[in-house]
């Protein structure tokens, strides 16, 4: 079965969209064919939304402060017999309850150049620096320092934490190779190490290594990046030193990007309350 979604928002999408996607995938046999429509903010624009809403009927999803726009929407979805979903709307009221306060209604708010956005920016310039080992006499000024073999989702990983406000480095683990000696003097970052189970981690090399044959600038790589009791000596190696430093090790095989960043980030929280709880503070949420 198809569905028409028509992801309806007065700023990027981003809110509307990763919500309707986390609904829609918990359904089986259902294609999601989605319309985005980004910067929603005049009447012309919700009448283009109603117009294509008429021509490819589905559901209507959105993220709108202003009243006026709206009322457009959701009269044009009544007239047109099409469900429409506020998303947001059950949050807001449950928070003015809870605080005592009205919304402000401000479009965008959660993209605003704040401080938060700024250290957004300024974790992700620092894992660009510190991506694969760059780097290394910097570590210490990290929040998070992740460790594994190559294809361990770690790169990806650190940039979902970047976008978090969280400065990420990651450094890989090469068989017989040591690890900079910069890692044997950390005192602030949280240093976690990724694995793998290794058949899947043959299959994501192997799979690079196509993808990389048909690009314009191949990259050299051992002959047996991709045999098997190779991968597995690595892991190997990896989990020994893993150990030999105590740090917390996370199993990335059936785990996706995000929920590997989840895990992380849990591990991050777990160690700062900690240290406020030593220092007689209170932990931040």
């Amino acid at each position: 079965m198809r569905l028409h979604m028509h992801l309806v928002s007065d700023s990027t999408g981003d809110t509307v969209t990763t919500v309707a996607r986390a609904g829609i995938s918990q359904f089986d046999g259902v294609v999601p064919v989605e319309h985005v429509w980004s910067f929603v903010r005049s009447r012309a624009q919700v009448e283009q939304v109603l117009s294509m809403v008429k021509a490819l009927p589905g559901v209507v999803i959105y993220t709108m402060v202003s009243p006026d726009l709206r009322q457009v929407l959701e009269e044009g979805c009544r007239e047109l017999q099409v469900p429409v979903v506020p998303i947001l709307d059950g949050v807001f009221k449950a928070l003015s309850r809870l605080l005592g306060a009205e919304t402000r209604q401000q479009i965008g708010r959660q993209h605003a150049m704040d401080d938060g956005y700024f250290s957004r920016i300024e974790a992700m310039d620092f894992m660009l620096q510190h991506d694969d080992g760059q780097s290394p006499w910097d570590l210490n000024a990290a929040d998070i320092v992740l460790v594994g073999v190559s294809r361990a989702s770690k790169t990806p990983t650190c940039i979902y934490l970047a976008n978090r406000g969280l400065k990420t480095a990651n450094v890989p683990v090469v068989l017989d190779c040591p690890l900079p000696k910069e890692l044997d003097s950390l005192d602030k970052p949280l240093v976690v190490g990724l694995t793998i189970t290794p058949e899947p981690l043959v299959q994501i090399r192997s799979n690079r290594l196509k993808q990389m044959e048909r690009g314009s600038t191949p990259m050299r790589l051992a002959d047996d990046y991709t045999e098997l009791e190779r991968v597995r000596a690595e892991l190997v190696y990896a989990r020994r030193l893993f150990a030999r430093y105590d740090w917390p090790v996370i199993d990335v095989t059936r785990r996706s990007v995000e929920e590997t960043a989840a895990a992380v980030f849990q591990l991050f929280q777990g160690r700062v309350g900690r240290a406020a709880r030593a220092a007689g503070e209170t932990p931040p949420a």
